[in-house]
C-alpha cells in the first residue's frame, strides 16, 4: 500500500461518499476507487460498506474504522518528516501553505498579503479555503502548515496561538424596523428571519452560540457564503449576523444597514492552528507577528 492510497482511504472515510473524497484527493472516482479496492484485496477486508444507488456514499466497517485511525496516523507521522525537511533550508525562503475559514479568507487575505510580501518577500504563500473539518484533516496529514480558525478547536497534537477577537454586528435591509436604531439586543434576534451560513460552516455554530436567541423562535434561511448571505438582506429576505470584518467599507452594500450589538457584545475568538511538531517555526511566528500587528478591532 501507498501513501497516496492511505490518503483515499482517510479522504473517504471523512467524507463518507466516493465523488466528494475524489474531489477532496484531487483525482478522478475510478483512479480512488482503484486505490481502496488495492488496499482492501491486500488487506483481505473490506474498510467500508458501499450504499447501492446512494450516489457513492459509504460506511465504515468496525475493523476498517481501526484500520483508518492508524492509516491517519500514518499519514500525520509523514507530515512531521516534511516539517524536518525544512531544516535545512531557510524557512522564510520555503511555501508556507495557509489554511483559512471561509468566513476569515476573503476578509482578513487582502490585510496581510500586502505586510508578508514586504516582510518575507521570499516566502510564497499557498492558500487552502475551506471548512473547519477538512482544515483539520489537512493539518494532522501536512497537507498545509497552519489553519486561520476560530474557536473551539481542540485537536491532539495541534497547538494554538491566539490572535484576535472578532466581534459580530447585525445587518438588515433598509426600511427594516431596526433603520433608526445604533445598537440592538442579542435576544431581540428570537423575532426575526435570521439568514445563516448552511450547517456546514462553523460560523452558524459560532453566532447561535453567541446569540443563544437565534436558537430559540427566530426563523432561519441557510445561504452558502457571507456575500450570498449579504445580497439576501439587501433583497429583504431577512437580517444576518457577519463578523465586523466582513462590514469594511468596500464590502458594503446601500441596501444594507449595519448595526452594533449592546454590550455584551457577541463575538468570536481568532486563532492560528499548527502541528506541535512542526519546524516552520519562524515562518509561523511571522504571521502571526503580522496578523496582530493589524489591530482591526
Amino acid at each position: 500500500m501507498t501513501l497516496s492510497e492511505l490518503r483515499f482511504v482517510v479522504a473517504l472515510a471523512h467524507e463518507k461518499n466516493f465523488r466528494k473524497a475524489a474531489e477532496k484527493s484531487f483525482v478522478s472516482q475510478p483512479a480512488l476507487s482503484l486505490g481502496i479496492k488495492k488496499i482492501e484485496q491486500e488487506l483481505n477486508l473490506s474498510l467500508f460498506e458501499r450504499s447501492v444507488g446512494a450516489g457513492g456514499d459509504v460506511k465504515i466497517t468496525p475493523i476498517g474504522q481501526k484500520i483508518i485511525d492508524q492509516a491517519a496516523i500514518v499519514l500525520e507521522e509523514t507530515a512531521k518528516i516534511k516539517d524536518l525537511s525544512a531544516n535545512g533550508d531557510s524557512q522564510l525562503n520555503l511555501p508556507f501553505k495557509l489554511g483559512l475559514i471561509y468566513s476569515i479568507a476573503p476578509y482578513l487575505l487582502p490585510l496581510i498579503i500586502p505586510n508578508l510580501r514586504d516582510d518575507v518577500p521570499d516566502m510564497p504563500l499557498e492558500i487552502h479555503e475551506n471548512i473547519t473539518k477538512n482544515l483539520e484533516n489537512d493539518l494532522k496529514q501536512g497537507v498545509i502548515d497552519a489553519a486561520v480558525i476560530a474557536l473551539p478547536f481542540d485537536i491532539p497534537g495541534v497547538a494554538i496561538e491566539t490572535l484576535y477577537d472578532e466581534p459580530f454586528v447585525v445587518i438588515a435591509p433598509l426600511k427594516h424596523r431596526w433603520d433608526t436604531q445604533k445598537n440592538i439586543k442579542a435576544k431581540d434576534l428570537a423575532q426575526e428571519k435570521v439568514l445563516l451560513l448552511d450547517r456546514t460552516h462553523c460560523f452558524s455554530n459560532q453566532v447561535k452560540e453567541a446569540c443563544p436567541g437565534i436558537s430559540g423562535n427566530s426563523e432561519i434561511q441557510l445561504g452558502n457564503s457571507l456575500e450570498t448571505i449579504r445580497s439576501m438582506v439587501a433583497s429583504n429576505l431577512g437580517v444576518s449576523v457577519l463578523p465586523k470584518s466582513a462590514t469594511t467599507a468596500q464590502l458594503n452594500n446601500s441596501l444594507v444597514k449595519i448595526i452594533s450589538f449592546e454590550s455584551p457584545v457577541p463575538f468570536r475568538r481568532v486563532a492560528l492552528a499548527y502541528r506541535k511538531s512542526a519546524v516552520k517555526k519562524e515562518a509561523i511566528k511571522k504571521i502571526v507577528s503580522v496578523i496582530k500587528a493589524l489591530n482591526f478591532f
